[in-house]
């Protein structure tokens, strides 16, 4: 049995920008993505509304700060096989960081979490699959454009310094605004469909990453 630990936010969580929901369990990405690759496979849903790559929220009613959490997440999981960080949209958000550049900083110090976990029982170190989440667009909701109409011109950046990020790391890399796009009701979310094409788009890196 291989093990996938998919780490990220509430695109990975699979928040509803029309029911203002979940969407359905067999719509998340998580979930195509685990019926494809089979019953030899276990992805992991680890998708926390809000979460960030390294950075506080003190709004928040939990901690969304992704390194926080991150080295327990992996110590309850192992052994792990392949690890999906999909995170950064938060980061661009009002009051949080703001920047692509700080996201990027931010995935390279979790990424340096997972190579320096001391994984114990003699447990390999997991595969790392770092995935730039589809840029965020201008929305005319009030509530979300307040928090990140400004970083629109970040968040386009936000796919090609993961990718230089990745090469660094030696990391694999994907680019979920390669076959996903992003709500304009909220714009930074993703319909049914859009999540369920994240899980097919990452089907056949996945199953070369695990073997398969």
């Amino acid at each position: 049995m291989k093990t996938v630990l998919a780490y990220g936010d509430s695109l990975t969580w699979g928040y509803d920008p029309v029911s203002l929901g979940r969407h359905a369990y067999e719509d998340r990405w998580t979930s195509v993505l685990q019926k494809a690759l089979g019953h030899g496979v276990r992805v992991i849903a680890e998708g926390l509304n809000g979460r960030t790559t390294a950075y506080d929220d003190h709004l928040g009613d939990c901690e969304r700060n992704g390194v926080k959490l991150l080295p327990t997440i992996l110590a309850t999981h192992k052994p792990i096989d392949l690890v999906i960080i999909m995170l950064g949209t938060n980061d661009l958000k009002r009051g949080i960081q703001g920047t692509a550049i700080g996201a990027t900083s931010g995935a390279k110090r979790l990424v340096k979490q997972v190579q320096k976990h001391d994984w114990g029982f003699e447990f390999e170190e997991p595969e790392i699959l770092i995935v730039a989440p589809p840029p965020i667009r201008e929305t005319a909701n009030s509530v979300f454009g307040a928090m990140f109409n400004h970083s629109v011109g970040e968040g386009a950046m936000l796919a090609g310094m993961y990718r230089d990020a990745a090469d660094e790391a030696g990391c694999a890399f994907f680019d979920a605004g390669s076959v996903a796009e992003t709500t304009p009701l909220d714009g930074i979310h993703l319909d049914a469909e859009n999540t369920r094409a994240i899980g097919r788009g990452l089907e056949p890196i996945v199953r070369m990453m695990l073997g398969l």
